[in-house]
């Protein structure tokens, strides 16, 4: 597992699809993700990372981003050779539909970066397709793909952005909605304002990995 600071970013991409109880027979067995007290007996093995229960998968790395300014986690990655998934969980309405409301301002806050952002359906529901222009390292531009999944739970939301192939093509997407799906989120007894981010708990094993030439690296 590796941590990576990250200067802060605007609330950004992610998916949703709504619980579907398992009814009588013949009917399709129920999906997540899922709240984490439902999960109790499921048999799937979870990194535990507070509000976010992560199934690790062979050959991505889990990783963990942290604002440069609050020092808190952000979101949480999970990074392959073919893309990325980031998640990011947040307090929501027992009953309500936060990914309704929050999808207008993520296709705005695309546009307003240059970038566009196109409703289209998939798995988890209605979804954001997005292209952005982005400009790397070494100076030189290309465009980012992304799609953004937003599913709402008993008072949370979990959003997901599918970076990379993932985004683009639905064969490499396949094992990357697998994952998303064996997700668990744990709310907590709280009082949170709505859209608040759920947090996050590092494992004491948690090493943090800071880019070169920045100081204040620690590693546990």
């Amino acid at each position: 597992m590796k941590f990576r600071r990250r200067a802060q970013d605007p609330v950004g991409p992610s998916t949703a699809e709504p619980d579907v109880e398992a009814g009588a027979a013949g009917e399709p067995p129920r999906s997540g993700p899922y709240d984490a007290e439902e999960i109790d007996d499921d048999g799937v093995e979870r990194v535990d990372l507070g509000s976010l229960l992560i199934p690790p998968t062979e050959g991505r790395e889990l990783r963990v981003q942290v604002d440069e300014r609050t020092q808190q986690v952000q979101s949480v990655l999970l990074a392959g050779s073919d893309g990325a998934l980031e998640l990011r969980a947040f307090a929501a309405p027992r009953h309500g539909d936060l990914w309704s409301d929050i999808r207008p301002q993520l296709a705005a806050d695309m546009a307003r970066r240059g970038g566009t952002a196109t409703e289209q359906e998939g798995r988890f529901g209605t979804e954001l397709s997005c292209r952005l222009t982005v400009k790397a390292a070494d100076g030189r531009t290309g465009e980012q793909p992304s799609r953004i999944v937003g599913i709402n739970g008993s008072r949370w939301m979990l959003r997901a952005t599918f970076l990379g192939q993932p985004a683009l093509d639905a064969e490499s997407a396949s094992s990357w909605e697998e994952t998303l799906g064996s997700v668990a989120v744990r709310r907590g007894d709280q009082a949170m304002p709505v859209g608040d981010p759920l947090p996050v708990v590092l494992p004491e094993q948690a090493r943090r990995v800071t880019p070169p030439g920045e100081p204040g690296a620690e590693t546990s």
